[in-house]
């Protein structure tokens, strides 16, 4: 009796076997009995890159700098041409609600009297808006002295060319913060 089960489980295994190789078979018969067509539509074709109306992409020569504060990061880019300004592919007023933020950044090129001079584009991440106007401020500055190098002097004396240090300090452990220690009970 143990032989005739035996017998019947290699069989059985020997069966799985075949009926696993099949399968595969199966399946890319059935691919190749479909048309070029119905393949093409089954690939995903890659995303189109949409521009607005509004944001042309800039060519030719430009200034090129970072700006940081806290964890926002700014990638500036300054094009000869009419003094629009561009965040990340949006006009200055849509990526920015207030006009403070948008001010901000733009406080550089009204200091140095350049605001029908150059086209800038910016990428910026990271932070809040706040941090990310002070980010491209910087920016703005550190290209406008790459650009002109007497300009130097009027941004630094305004402080736009110093980074804004403070950033949050990481949390120490045995501790509830950076610097604040657990709370003592007496009973």
């Amino acid at each position: 009796m143990a032989k005739k089960q035996e017998d019947t489980t290699v069989e059985t295994k020997k069966e799985t076997k075949k009926a696993a190789s099949k399968k595969p078979a199966k399946k890319t018969l059935a691919k190749a009995d479909k048309s070029l067509d119905e393949i093409k539509k089954e690939v995903v074709a890659p995303k189109e890159i949409k521009q607005s109306s509004e944001y042309k992409l800039p060519t030719g020569k430009y200034y090129y700098a970072t700006g940081k504060r806290k964890t926002s990061i700014a990638r500036v880019r300054l094009y000869k041409g009419d003094g629009s300004i561009f965040v990340n592919e949006k006009p200055v007023n849509k990526y920015f609600q207030t006009k403070l933020q948008a001010e901000l950044l733009k406080s550089p090129v009204k200091l140095t009297g350049m605001t029908d001079r150059f086209t800038i584009t910016v990428k910026v991440s990271g932070g809040g808006t706040y941090s990310q106007a002070d980010a491209i401020r910087h920016g703005i500055a550190r290209a406008l002295v790459l650009s002109d190098a007497t300009l130097r002097h009027t941004l630094k004396q305004a402080g736009f060319l110093t980074r804004d240090p403070r950033i949050k300090e990481r949390k120490k452990f045995g501790l509830r913060g950076a610097r604040r220690g657990r709370q003592f009970s007496k009973r």
